[in-house]
């Protein structure tokens, strides 16, 4: 089968997802859904949330081999949130799918605009680089784990997100844990967020698997680009999460001024 123009795209959508992921540890999956439906022309927003829940679930496993082998995953309390949030993230997928696709839409640029906002209040460093899920610390750290780790997997469900830019400071609060065990614990929840969405999806038929072959595959390459671009960067990760924060603040305002101007057209079609 010849490459078109089209799948070229999906690539490099995938690829900027890929980056992201890679290089801040969450917030990337935002730009999934906004992606397939404004750049790679996905019409239903509900296909297009299906697939970009597999496709995130990939990248975040690619990416999560990286930090386990740099030793950034506290692996007991990343399973413990996971396990919590795969059920809130069945549920949430339940949710999303009974709502007009538009509406949804709607909804997800506003979120989108709340991510980006706190995303730029992210704090960077701190915590205790020691700090271990065990029998002596479970009885206060399992409760905000178990409860955390839910609602977060629950807004992944519904938006077909994966969730990082809620589970680091998620993780850092239910545990004191640092920033950077806390972005390579992180992948872990994005990744069963993400294949519980797709799979809830995928048995209502609402995954283009082709589309989301090549999302993968550029989320893939951009992921191993956003791992050595994190090396370059340094110190200078401030100045790219400020930036990007903003990017998603912009592209959450266009998603919402597209859901108006729907509904405006369809409550008053004579009318634009």
């Amino acid at each position: 089968m010849a490459i078109t123009p089209a799948d070229l795209i999906t690539v490099a959508s995938g690829g900027l997802v890929g980056f992201i992921l890679a290089l801040i540890g969450g917030g990337g999956s935002v730009l999934a859904v906004p992606l397939l439906v404004y750049v790679v022309g996905i019409r239903s927003p509900h296909v297009a949330i299906g697939t970009s829940s597999i496709a995130v679930a990939i990248s975040a496993l690619a990416n999560l081999l990286g930090h386990w082998a740099a030793g950034n995953v506290r692996w007991n309390c990343a399973l413990v949130f996971s396990a919590a949030g795969i059920g809130g993230a069945f549920a949430g997928s339940f949710i999303a799918k009974q709502i007009d696709g538009q509406q949804l839409l709607l909804l997800f640029g506003m979120l989108m605009v709340v991510i980006g906002v706190l995303m730029s209040r992210r704090q960077s460093g701190g915590g205790d680089p020691t700090i271990r899920l065990t029998i002596a610390t479970a009885k206060t750290m399992l409760p905000k784990l178990i409860g955390t780790g839910f609602g977060v997997g629950v807004l992944a469900g519904f938006f077909g997100i994966g969730g990082g830019f809620l589970i680091v400071p998620g993780l850092i609060l239910a545990t004191g844990m640092p920033l950077t065990s806390a972005i390579g614990s992180s992948l872990v929840a994005v990744f069963a967020f993400g294949a519980s969405t797709a799979a809830s999806y995928a048995l209502s038929g609402l995954i283009d698997w082709r589309l989301a072959g090549l999302f993968i595959s550029g989320g893939l390459i951009g992921g191993l680009i956003g791992i050595g671009a994190g090396k370059l960067i340094g110190a200078h990760d401030k100045v790219l999460r400020a930036v990007f924060s903003a990017v998603v603040v912009v592209v959450g305002l266009y998603v919402c001024y597209r859901g108006v101007a729907y509904f405006l057209v369809a409550q008053h079609p004579m009318s634009l």
